[in-house]
């Protein structure tokens, strides 16, 4: 199956009453619960970020019917919500942190929701959640010079190292945007994989680097996340987000140009 397509499934908060910054890229408890239970009864196997890559890389073959879960930032209600489920269905999952928003001594401020704290995060690690990294402050990494691109990816890396005794191996693009300079500097981070967005399903032919993932938002009903899973009508899905982002990367590419000047 190593040509396979396989949908990694990109969460953010999952709450019953998320913050106004949030609440169109949150899930409720109820939601998200209802999702693995239809990931189980279609009997899809959930790996983890660097488990999928590994086997990608390595030619071994895919389990049957594979799928990835995932969250971005750190909210809160992965543990609090999403933990109990994923455990009692012995589901593995990735949660990429933004090491900055994490509640504790690395906290720069400007969390959009309430986040979690380290030893929350410890807590995920010891029960099969891969932690990754998704850069200090969450900036848009392609509009950052190498200095602060640095620092992003530096940061984020030593601190999850230095809370989980292990560095981080993989990564994913805050906004899901990177550039082959950063694409180039994460895996000089020691990164061996990373997340886009695309709102796609990932194949290996994608590279290690630009993995795609579908988005699960508050408006994604049964019957779309169905779809989403099974790879039917993604395309039609998010048809609007991949015109707004086309037309967006032209205007943070005269932006870089700009100040390139």
């Amino acid at each position: 199956m190593t040509g396979a397509r396989v949908p990694i499934l990109m969460y953010h908060a999952v709450a019953a009453d998320p913050s106004p910054a949030t609440r169109a890229l949150s899930v409720t408890p109820e939601a998200f619960a209802e999702q693995m239970a239809v990931l189980a009864d279609r009997g899809r196997t959930p790996l983890t970020t660097a488990g999928l890559a590994a086997r990608w890389r390595s030619g071994r073959p895919l389990p049957a019917r594979p799928v990835l879960i995932t969250f971005d930032d750190g909210y809160r209600g992965v543990h609090r919500h999403a933990l109990p489920v994923l455990a009692g269905h012995g589901f593995p999952a990735t949660l990429f942190v933004t090491t900055g928003w994490l509640r504790g001594g690395y906290d720069t401020g400007g969390a959009p929701d309430a986040m979690l704290d380290w030893p929350q995060v410890r807590e995920l690690a010891d029960n099969g959640v891969e932690i990754g990294g998704h850069s200090h402050t969450h900036p848009q990494l392609d509009q950052l010079d190498d200095a602060r691109l640095c620092a992003e990816l530096t940061g984020c890396r030593d601190i999850v190292a230095g809370e989980l005794g292990a560095p981080p191996v993989s990564f994913a693009y805050p906004y899901g945007y990177s550039t082959r300079r950063v694409r180039t500097a994460v895996r000089g981070h020691g990164f061996a994989q990373a997340l886009a967005v695309g709102n796609a399903l990932a194949h290996r032919a994608q590279g290690p680097y630009a993995l795609r993932r579908v988005t699960v938002r508050r408006g994604t009903d049964a019957e779309e996340f169905e779809r989403l899973v099974d790879g039917r009508a993604v395309g039609r899905t998010f048809a609007r987000d991949r015109a707004l982002t086309q037309g967006y990367a032209l205007v943070r590419r005269a932006r870089r140009l700009r100040r390139a000047v």
